[in-house]
């Protein structure tokens, strides 16, 4: 299995959000697939009852587990303006300032780690192959957890 950035991170710059209106983490605009982990764990174990009720061993394969919907820093700040109800802007592509921030309160291994990512976000996004998305939801047999319902969550709690 092979997750894109996970939603349930957003909860790191909650409060980023909700008390200063930026959403600060450098994705770009090219976008992110992001997913939820509730889906990410239960393709998992979807996928290992397959695996174990399977008459013989089946072959080694790559699932891309994706969110629903790409979306760009400018896209996310817009989903989280709608939800607040005032404007959250988008706090641009630096991953370097980002990994300044991060390293505030988190180990400086980790935030240079979140540097690397923020910059491949940046340059290249994270862009779910075209059938991906259909192809989990078929799996699950439902839809896929969306942003905007992270971003509800935390505004609310």
């Amino acid at each position: 299995m092979r997750p894109t950035y996970f939603i349930d991170n957003e909860v790191m710059v909650k409060d980023v959000i909700l008390q200063h209106g930026v959403y600060p983490i450098p994705i770009g605009g090219k976008g992110v697939a992001m997913v939820d982990a509730r889906d990410i764990a239960e393709l998992a174990a979807l996928e290992l009852i397959r695996r174990d009720e399977a008459p013989g061993k089946l072959p080694m394969t790559t699932i891309n587990v994706v969110g629903p919907e790409t979306l760009t820093g400018d896209q996310i700040a817009a989903i989280w303006s709608d939800v607040l109800g005032r404007p959250v802007v988008y706090g641009g592509d630096d991953p370097s300032g980002f990994e300044s921030n991060m390293a505030t309160f988190m180990p400086k291994w980790s935030a240079y780690e979140m540097r690397l990512m923020a910059e491949r976000y940046v340059s290249d996004g994270m862009i779910p192959k075209e059938d991906d998305v259909e192809r989990l939801t078929t799996l699950l047999g439902r839809r896929l957890h969306t942003y905007r319902e992270t971003a509800e969550t935390l505004a609310a709690g």
